[in-house]
């Protein structure tokens, strides 16, 4: 699995690193975020990976990489607090500063996470996980987060294909069956929100709630 965040992290670097300064300002497929808030989104998940592969947890694991998301939106004003304080601490620093430092601790991350026996257990945000596991909420929150950082950029890279099916395999899991004749980023999108559902589409799904988590 660490395979997997590998080439997550490097598809969206690849992305991060080719921005400009104008760009900063591009809307993102996160409501209310540019992409100056977005890559300080990413840099602080990239630096929870850092500290999460140098923190045993010293006890059993009590989740999997499914069962992580199924908290998401267990506290809405929790998120939404989150969300203003990101816009906040994203404009203290220029949109250059805040790149750079992305590539670095993402590039770190990755490093540490592949450095890691799969069935370590560790801590990050009150869970105790296995290093697997831990590798794909990382690799599906990338994967996530790249396709709403080049929702209005022109010809920026896709992400990896690895990370999609991995975004898959955890959307159809929560969903609670496959679904047939869809592409990864499909699934991907519209299990998260990100995109609605068209009729044939809603029809298909039947009565699962969406998104399962965003």
């Amino acid at each position: 699995m660490s395979a997997v965040l590998r080439d997550t992290y490097a598809a969206l670097a690849s992305v991060v690193g080719g921005l400009q300064d104008e760009q900063g300002w591009t809307p993102t497929g996160c409501v209310g975020w540019t992409a100056h808030d977005l890559v300080w989104h990413l840099h602080a998940d990239a630096v929870r990976a850092l500290v999460a592969a140098h923190t045993p947890a010293g006890r059993a694991a009590d989740c999997d990489a499914v069962d992580y998301w199924r908290q998401w939106g267990s506290d809405p004003q929790a998120d939404e607090r989150n969300r203003r304080m990101t816009r906040v601490e994203a404009g203290l620093h220029s949109f250059g500063s805040l790149c750079e430092r992305y590539l670095e601790a993402s590039a770190a991350a990755a490093l540490a996470v592949s450095t890691l026996e799969d069935d370590e257990v560790l801590l990050t945000q009150g869970h105790a996980i296995v290093a697997a596991d831990l590798a794909s909420t990382l690799a599906v929150e990338a994967t996530l987060h790249h396709l709403d950082l080049v929702t209005h950029l022109d010809q920026a890279p896709p992400p990896a294909a690895q990370g999609l099916r991995e975004t898959r395999r955890v959307v159809e899991e929560l969903l609670g069956r496959p679904v047939a004749d869809w592409t990864d980023e499909r699934v991907a999108l519209v299990g998260t929100g990100r995109a609605e559902p068209t009729p044939a589409e809603r029809d298909q799904l039947g009565e699962v709630r969406l998104p399962v988590f965003s």
